[in-house]
Order: C-alpha cells, then structure tokens, then sequence
C-alpha cells in the first residue's frame, strides 16, 4: 500500500526516529503530559525504547517547531497540575504516522511473504 502524499518538508522526516514515531503514536490516542509519554514509549515498545527527559523535550520542541503537534490546556479538575504541559498531536502530524505505520505494513506483509517471519494466526 503506498503512503499517502505528504508535502515534502514532512516527506523528508521519514523513516521517522524511534523517538518521534513514540511520542507522535502516543499521542494519537489524544492529549498527554511529557510523563505520560514518555511510559507509552517504554510499553508501546516492550521496554526497547526509554525516552529520556533530554530526548523526549527535544522531540517534543521540535514537533511543536514543525507543527506536527501542538501544546494545548490540561484537563480540568482538582488533580490539575498547572506546572504539567499537555501536547497532541496534529492532522499533519497524524498523516506523517499514518504514512509512517503504512510504510510499516507492508514492510511486514513483504517480510512474511518472503517467510521471514511468521504469518500471523488467525
């Protein structure tokens, strides 16, 4: 399946780096904090990717820089923390995943058929 069409200054980013395709993945499933992140990181992967404080702020600096997500109001409540930035992700950030988690695909449908790995059960 090919990969949507994106305009070229996102079309460069790809493959996307372990830790951008982590914190824009994320935050496909909506609104976190830096914290928040960096634990789906850790599980999403199985424990093979840790997002240090450096690395994920970075990242998350540099998505806001491309406008591939955006900072936006925590949730109200009691529990709010003022101090805690809340991000989600953007339509250009969610295309440049999506094209992303395509490319994927058929890279493990290309690897099962040349039975590199296992067919997945049904």
């Amino acid at each position: 399946m090919p990969r949507p069409a994106l305009p070229d200054d996102l079309q460069r980013l790809l493959p996307l780096t372990p830790a951008v395709f982590f914190v824009l993945f994320s935050l496909s499933e909506g609104a976190k904090h830096g914290y928040a992140i960096m634990q789906d990181a850790t599980k999403f992967s199985a424990g093979k990717v840790r997002l240090g404080p450096g690395t994920l702020y970075s990242t998350l600096q540099r998505l806001l820089d491309l406008a591939l997500i955006e900072e936006v109001r925590g949730p109200a409540g009691a529990g709010r923390d003022s101090r805690r930035r809340y991000y989600r992700v953007t339509g250009s950030g969610k295309a440049l995943l999506e094209s992303e988690v395509l490319h994927m695909d058929s890279v493990v449908r290309l690897a099962r058929s040349k039975r590199l790995i296992p067919r997945a059960a049904d």
